[in-house]
């Protein structure tokens, strides 16, 4: 870990601390929303979405999106009216920087941390937490949650409360896509590691207690990133991605992560009752995001199938770090694998080659086969980053139909589905999501209809301040459903 001086370093010369991606400093609430349209009385919750966004000028560097710190941002619904607040999830050391007045931690690639005459022996020459990927609510917590360490709790408010270790269960965290099995209650987390055990996985049951600490995942040997995962009733589904950890390189002013195509991609079918890991093999691709999976059949042997955004390769920031520049063009798009644990083999199947990326169903499915996935997407401007979309897509998985609602100059984020309360079909609900005007930094809260989303939002809620381009959030409805 370097704590010397900050190597050279322009945060004004990077794509995504500008424009739409530019962080806020000010927190804010707003009591009621301009509104254009109707919010359909049935919408009873808050929306949540966390993001990376900058408490201070990063020093270093700034990749995105693993740095910056978490910034969640709320709309509660009620009533058909709309309100807002946004808070930073404060780490101690952000405390410590607020103290400061200034960044003193650099982005993962600089490794830049301070000493004790900064910031005190406890967090000298530590990296910094960051709790800016999602946001979720579970057994009464709710989290936010970093790539790979221990989340945030925060409350109703969005005030953070602390780091949460689940009663010291989960010493080293989780990663930043748990899963919540709707059947059971239980959220399965993961977490990996740059030494061994190189990958575990745990339980964390409806009541929050910890039924299954951390479990090391046989076969895992090497330190990979694996961003996401995915869960069927039988099986913790892992894919580890040739996207293998060089702390040597990136101790000499290269990457941290090294892409190693010749490797390939290997799928880890954890077995949930305990039972051994089965594993499947095939040709290098990287997923960000699994869309779900579910088991196709009941025997010991029926296969996987697990739908996923695919990339040829590992890109991060605005392309470079981590992807092996040279390559190539990145291509990818909404695929299908179909993984027999019996032979170990899985075949892929790229449904079409349009970019998108933050796919969601209803949760109420996770697990279990799905229809209707929504996704952001592009529409084919060449001016979009990495993380930057300027429409919404729909598939329909029984017919592979998709419908589109382009956004002309909004830059729009994840899609989340709301249910219909009283409704248990995916097709009778809302998708929700924050939209920001790339043209004049303006920003609105979106609501679609499920039944007819191409059409355009049933209702727009103004947000009088720039919310920034961000990443995942949910929907939790005042019922606690």
């Amino acid at each position: 870990m370097n704590t010397q001086s900050p190597p050279r370093f322009d945060p004004t010369r990077v794509p995504h601390l500008l424009g739409p991606f530019a962080p806020v400093s000010e927190e804010v609430d707003v009591e009621e929303l301009e509104v254009i349209g109707r919010i359909p009385d049935g919408l009873d919750g808050m929306y949540l979405r966390n993001g990376p966004n900058p408490r201070f000028t990063p020093i270093g560097s700034y990749l995105y999106p693993v740095d910056g710190d978490g910034m969640v941002h709320g709309v509660r619904l009620t009533g058909g009216r709309a309100r807002y607040r946004n808070r930073f999830v404060r780490t101690p050391a952000m405390a410590a920087e607020e103290k400061a007045g200034r960044a003193l931690w650099g982005g993962l690639e600089s490794m830049v941390t301070p000493d004790a005459d900064q910031v005190g022996p406890l967090l000298a020459g530590t990296f910094k937490d960051l709790p800016d990927i999602n946001v979720v609510r579970h057994a009464g917590r709710m989290l936010a949650l970093a790539e790979s360490a221990c989340p945030y709790r925060i409350d109703a408010e969005l005030a953070t409360l602390g780091r949460e270790d689940f009663d010291g269960a989960l010493p080293a965290g989780i990663t930043a896509h748990p899963k919540i099995d709707p059947v059971t209650g239980e959220m399965v987390v993961f977490c990996y590691a740059l030494e061994p055990p190189y990958l575990t996985w745990s339980v964390i049951g409806r009541d929050g207690a910890v039924t299954r600490g951390p479990t090391p995942v046989d076969g895992a040997d090497e330190p990979v990133m694996i961003h996401d995962m995915a869960l069927t009733g039988r099986y913790v589904v892992l894919v580890l991605a040739p996207a293998f950890f060089d702390l040597r390189a990136a101790a000499a002013g290269g990457s941290f992560l090294a892409w190693r195509p010749e490797r390939g991609t290997r799928v880890a079918l954890v077995s949930r009752d305990g039972g051994p890991v089965r594993w499947a093999e095939g040709e290098a691709f990287w997923l960000w995001h699994t869309v779900n999976a579910y088991d196709d059949g009941g025997g010991a042997d029926a296969a996987v199938v697990l739908d996923y955004v695919e990339w040829s390769r590992l890109t991060l920031g605005s392309g470079g770090g981590g992807s092996g520049d040279g390559a190539g063009e990145v291509t990818g798009g909404p695929a299908r694998a179909r993984i027999d644990p019996a032979s170990g083999t899985m075949s892929r199947t790229l449904l079409d080659d349009c970019r998108v990326e933050f796919p969601r169903i209803d949760d109420r499915l996770l697990g279990r086969p799905h229809r209707h996935a929504a996704f952001a997407t592009g529409t084919g401007r060449a001016d979009l980053l990495p993380g930057e979309y300027d429409a919404v897509r729909w598939y329909d998985t029984a017919t592979g139909a998709s419908r589109v609602w382009p956004a002309g100059d909004l830059a729009v984020g994840e899609p989340v589905f709301a249910p219909e309360p009283g409704s248990g079909s995916e097709e009778h609900g809302y998708w929700l999501t924050f939209a920001t005007d790339r043209t004049e930094g303006t920003s609105w809260f979106l609501v679609f209809a499920a039944e007819d989303p191409e059409s355009g939002p049933v209702a727009r809620a103004r947000v009088p301040v720039r919310v920034p381009l961000g990443l995942h959030g949910c929907w939790l409805p005042s019922d606690g459903g």
